[in-house]
Parts: C-alpha cells; sequence; structure tokens
C-alpha cells in the first residue's frame, strides 16, 4: 500500500507564500504522474498541479505565474511553492499519485486570510 503525506499547510495572509510537501512511501518514478488537487467547502475536488516522469508541468489557470510544482527523487517528494497567496486558494490540498493506480495523500489545510 502507498502512502502520500502532506505537510506545509497553514494560516497565511493575503499575498504570502506556502510551501506544501508530499512525500511517497516508494521511489515515485513508479508513478506516471504526481500533483496536488484542492477542494475548498462545498466545492469540487479540482486539479492544481501536476508533474510527470518527465517533468512536464501542467497548473490550472487560476494558480498559473504564482504556484510552482517540483519534485525532488531522491526524497520520494513533491512540492507545491505557492506564492502571492489570495483567500480564494483556501482549501484542503491533497497529493495525488496515478500509477497503475490512484493514490490520495489525507489533505493539508491551507487557509488565506487577514
Amino acid at each position: 500500500q502507498v502512502q502520500l503525506v502532506e505537510s506545509g499547510g497553514g494560516l497565511v495572509q493575503p499575498g504570502g507564500s506556502l510551501r506544501l510537501s508530499c512525500a511517497a512511501s516508494r521511489n515515485i518514478f513508479s508513478f506516471y504522474a504526481m500533483g496536488w488537487y484542492r477542494q475548498a467547502p462545498g466545492k469540487q475536488r479540482d486539479l492544481v498541479a501536476l508533474i510527470t516522469t518527465g517533468s512536464s508541468t501542467n497548473y490550472a489557470d487560476s494558480v498559473k505565474g504564482r504556484f510552482s510544482i517540483s519534485r525532488d527523487n531522491a526524497k520520494n517528494t513533491v512540492y507545491l511553492q505557492m506564492n502571492s497567496l489570495k483567500p480564494e486558494d483556501t482549501a484542503v490540498y491533497y497529493c495525488y499519485a496515478r500509477g497503475g493506480t490512484i493514490y490520495w495523500g489525507q489533505g493539508t489545510q491551507v487557509t488565506v486570510s487577514s
């Protein structure tokens, strides 16, 4: 069973930054893609950013230019650097991995508020 453990969430003021981390329990080369989704209260879970084993990236339009996804293969970890945060970025952020099946982390809360 694969485990994805997120960290780095918290409370930040508008305009601030956070970096989320997702540590996988096995070699992340075994996943075709990893990334982040988010879910705000009463809304569906939406894609934020993805990165493939070839390091191709894909971002939601709402975060382009503000968020950056990266991976450290030696640490089996994927990161999401979030800058210029807005109140509408408030959500639970879930790590995602797709190999032969799809795996999810437990989620980490990000709250952007003054």
